[in-house]
């Protein structure tokens, strides 16, 4: 039994066969849709290496059924720059050292966008770091991952301002 779904990844519009209903978002990212920036870490929704956001919100792709998502938005970590301009948080992980290996950097800096747009990062380091508690970093880069944070909500905000005036 084969299920017709669309989605809009990235701002585009793509209608997808599956023939698989148990396909997660994380295996047709990475495997159908050539978009293996979203990682495969534990496999169990424990990690955060393949958070993406779907409707804005940030999920664990591995554990979210493709097939549930029909009309959905995903955003995913190829998604963030607006072609050679980095978003502002790619820009802070950056400034901030905030990533060693990189592995975990995908999952951690669309869970930072999250919790940002959630407005749920607050202005205190123990606010931020309680937000991306689902997210692991083996390498330890927490420090920069949330100066990270603080850093590019601060610059986002004062963008939006800038757009008010």
């Amino acid at each position: 039994m084969s299920l017709t779904k669309t989605l809009v990844i990235n701002g585009l519009k793509r209608t997808i066969v599956l023939d698989d209903p148990r396909v997660t978002l994380l295996d047709l990212l990475r495997e159908r849709l050539d978009l293996p920036g979203t990682k495969k870490g534990c496999d169990r929704g424990q990690c955060g290496a393949c958070t993406v956001l779907v409707n804005g919100r940030r999920i664990n792709s591995c554990l979210t059924l493709a097939a549930s998502l029909d009309n959905a938005e995903i955003l995913t970590i190829e998604g963030v720059a607006q072609g050679e301009q980095l978003h502002p948080v790619q820009d802070a992980f950056i400034a901030c050292d905030g990533l060693q290996c990189g592995y975990c950097t995908p999952g951690q800096i669309m869970s930072a966008i999250g919790l940002i747009q959630e407005a749920q990062a607050g202005d205190d380091a123990e606010r931020v770091r309680e937000g991306m508690s689902g997210n692991l970093c083996r390498c330890g880069a927490y420090q920069g991952i949330t100066q990270a944070v603080l850093d590019a909500q601060k610059v986002m905000r004062a963008s939006k301002q800038q757009e008010v005036v």
